[in-house]
């Protein structure tokens, strides 16, 4: 055990009392965490420093208002609800389509408006949320598939993870919807993580409930070789992300939409570690490469060419 424990250090693999205590204590101001724990507060302040977010089309905040949820959509056929205090992809309704005043998911399976209210009034009662506490149900812009990524998602939009430290991208993953997972990118729920190199922006290797795995459980393809489009500017809307929540320890998930390119769906405080195992190696080494940096960069576009000199410099 002791020689395992020594290994896992020596390759620099934070673990969560390790991450918990030397990053998120350290690095994450406990008033800066409404910046993120709220969807809704991030959207606005990602829309105010220019940085693309799914459209919003309603915010329902009380019972009453869930009555008429329907208002929101509009003419809208395909839309998401989500809480804005939600954790781990808990509760997130993704409609495809409507026909007859019926919403059908992805997978085909129809639901009546009385089901989509029920399922809001939950979101209200904090069914969802951080902490139990009353939330709000978030009516937004469904993402559109992107075709580059078809032979590697069942039923639903992959996601982007980076982790940024001190607002320099640090390690990042692709994360794969699987039929486990109800189409959804949430490893937690049985999607698939797949590394990313930071310098390139291939797939490498690939994680399933924290075991490596070389093929997609639902198509048998391959997952290592892929390249993720627009990768320059996904790392660079990572920095961004920074400056408008100096949080020093983030995880910020984006998504490449067919027409819009890359948006940012959400920010993390608390970004787990299975990106480790998705990547073959630890944060550590990288962690403490910025930090033993002097003066960091104050602009997200040099923070980027100092993470990729910093990983082309530890990965030596």
């Amino acid at each position: 055990m002791l020689g395992l424990a020594r290994r896992l250090r020596n390759a620099g693999v934070v673990g969560i009392n390790s991450r918990n205590r030397g990053y998120i204590m350290r690095r994450n101001p406990r008033a800066l965490y409404r910046l993120v724990d709220d969807k809704l507060q991030t959207k606005r302040l990602a829309q105010e420093a220019g940085i693309a977010v799914p459209e919003l089309y309603g915010v329902i905040s009380t019972v009453h208002d869930a009555r008429y949820w329907d208002r929101a959509i509009g003419t809208h056929d395909d839309f998401v609800i989500k809480p804005a205090h939600g954790s781990g992809g808990n509760g997130i309704l993704v409609i495809a389509a409507r026909r007859n005043n019926r919403f059908f998911k992805a997978d085909g399976i129809a639901l009546d408006a009385a089901t989509v209210e029920h399922h809001i009034d939950n979101v209200l009662g904090g069914l969802y949320s951080l902490g139990g506490q009353v939330d709000q149900a978030i009516i937004e812009y469904r993402v559109q598939f992107d075709p580059v990524f078809k032979a590697l998602s069942y039923q639903g939009v992959p996601d982007i993870r980076i982790v940024v430290y001190r607002g320099v991208p640090v390690m990042s993953m692709l994360r794969l919807p699987t039929r486990e997972s109800d189409g959804k990118a949430n490893l937690h729920q049985g999607a698939v993580g797949a590394g990313i190199d930071l310098l390139t922006g291939k797939t490498t290797l690939a994680v399933h409930h924290n075991h490596r795995i070389r093929e997609h459980p639902d198509f048998g393809t391959p997952i290592a070789g892929w390249d993720v489009p627009l990768w320059q500017n996904l790392l660079l809307l990572a920095a961004q992300c920074y400056d408008i929540a100096p949080l020093g320890y983030l995880g910020v998930d984006m998504v490449l939409d067919a027409e819009l390119g890359p948006l940012v769906l959400e920010l993390n405080a608390r970004p787990g570690l299975s990106i480790q195992i998705a990547n073959g190696r630890g944060l550590r080494h990288r962690l403490d490469a910025v930090d033993r940096v002097e003066t960091l960069p104050d602009g997200a576009a040099d923070r980027v060419a100092l993470a990729k000199a910093l990983v082309g410099e530890v990965s030596r």
